[in-house]
């Protein structure tokens, strides 16, 4: 029961700060919001060692310096596939191509679907076919290039969380650190050298900042949720984010959905919530 309750906390955590980042990168280049939001959510780690505490070893440190690669990625693509948008269709998509892994990877190591979990899968596919191309507007439909980047930041994100999951479960908030460090070193290195095509626009410093330290709070949660349950159920239940991220943009944005897509984020639920009670 404390890993559901953590990792819902995770999926809200992380829909809140993917429709912030989203936000904050429209009117500039993603790479100044994620300038900001990185080093901040390091900034939370830092605040959390005292708390919660950190051993650093040498698996700890490895396996967080591996997130934090695959989480630059997942900031700089996610962030850039928001911002083109439509939000309430692309977050879906992000979200179930990030839990497949994780689920794949919990199967190899010994977890087990039952007959839910066996059906959830393919209706999850299924989902993400309804919700990209879904009948309707055609201001409402994805182009090609934000597929394309919904699908890397997926893949980026579920690297994210396997890596933090195969920290040892002694080393506290280590991984998160170290993950963080890496990610805001590397971010800020690609601004560097990337200067002179990051325009003069300016991100919204304040969305950017609390996209970091949501994104932050997410992860710390998903840690603490993968510790005490299953990766497979966890991964899942915390790819139910978009909920949080489609209707926060329904209610700034007023993006609406098709029926089309949303039988495809209807499906999406319930193959996740299949997914989750295997």
């Amino acid at each position: 029961m404390i890993a559901l309750v953590l990792a819902l906390g995770s999926s809200l955590a992380y829909g809140a700060a993917d429709f912030l980042g989203g936000l904050g990168a429209r009117k500039a280049h993603v790479l100044r919001t994620v300038m900001w939001a990185a080093p901040a959510s390091l900034v939370v780690e830092l605040v959390l060692w005292p708390v919660l505490g950190a051993s650093f070893t040498a698996a700890s440190l490895g396996w967080g310096a591996a997130s934090g690669v695959a989480s630059a990625g997942a900031f700089l693509l996610l962030y850039r596939t928001l911002a083109i948008g439509p939000m309430n269709v692309l977050s879906p998509v992000t979200a179930l191509v990030s839990a497949l892994l994780p689920v794949a990877v919990g199967l190899a190591q010994g977890e087990r679907l039952g007959a839910a979990g066996l059906v959830g899968l393919p209706l999850a596919l299924g989902a993400v076919v309804l919700v990209s191309a879904g009948p309707g507007v055609r201001s409402s439909r994805p182009s090609r290039k934000a597929l394309v980047l919904a699908f890397g930041a997926g893949a980026a994100i579920a690297l994210q969380l396997v890596c933090l999951h195969q920290a040892p479960g002694d080393s506290g908030v280590a991984p998160l650190i170290a993950g963080r460090a890496v990610a805001s070193a590397l971010t800020l290195a690609a601004a560097g050298l990337l200067r002179r095509r990051l325009g003069d626009e300016r991100p919204a410093y304040a969305l950017s900042v609390a996209a970091g330290a949501l994104d932050s709070i997410a992860n710390l949660l998903f840690l603490l949720a993968s510790r005490s349950g299953d990766l497979a159920v966890v991964a899942v239940i915390v790819a139910l984010y978009p909920a949080g991220t489609v209707l926060l943009a329904r209610r700034v944005l007023g993006e609406r959905l098709q029926r089309g897509q949303l039988l495809g984020l209807g499906a999406a639920a319930v193959a996740v919530v299949l997914l989750a009670l295997a």
